[in-house]
């Protein structure tokens, strides 16, 4: 490829790329670029991974007690399986804590977003008179 090309394609490339964004035309109405946050919407989604929180500390921990049981009596048989069985059983444990530690993380981020904008928007609403009035005094 000559310099030439070179300076060609990239230019192209660089004319056909757009990041993060649709191209101006495919919009489709206005675009409103504000952070738009509706309590019900994170409360709702909160309340999901609370449950999903609850549903895997029930649902993923029922095996625990007959499978540590049963990876120590083939240990105790003097089989490698019982050894194999008990690194699944402390592998799969840990996976479920974390798993249970990430639904607890994003619940209880999803309440502090919404405690959080709750207090902008006093904060806002107890400003917003205050501007009005010092409109009227200029």
């Amino acid at each position: 490829m000559a310099w030439d090309e070179w300076e060609q394609a990239k230019k192209d490339a660089t004319t056909r790329m757009r990041l993060n964004q649709l191209p101006p035309d495919a919009r489709g109405g206005s675009v409103n670029p504000d952070l738009v946050v509706h309590d019900k919407v994170l409360g709702a989604i909160g309340d999901m991974a609370r449950e999903l929180r609850d549903r895997v500390s029930r649902d993923g921990d029922h095996a625990r007690a007959a499978t540590a049981e049963a990876a120590s009596e083939l240990t105790a048989d003097g089989l490698d399986l019982g050894g194999a069985m008990s690194a699944v059983h402390d592998a799969w444990t840990t996976k479920l804590a974390t798993l249970k530690d990430a639904c607890a993380h994003i619940s209880n981020h999803l309440d502090y977003s919404r405690a959080v904008h709750a207090k902008d928007d006093q904060k806002v609403a107890a400003d917003m008179p205050v501007s009005r009035i010092w409109d009227a005094i200029k």
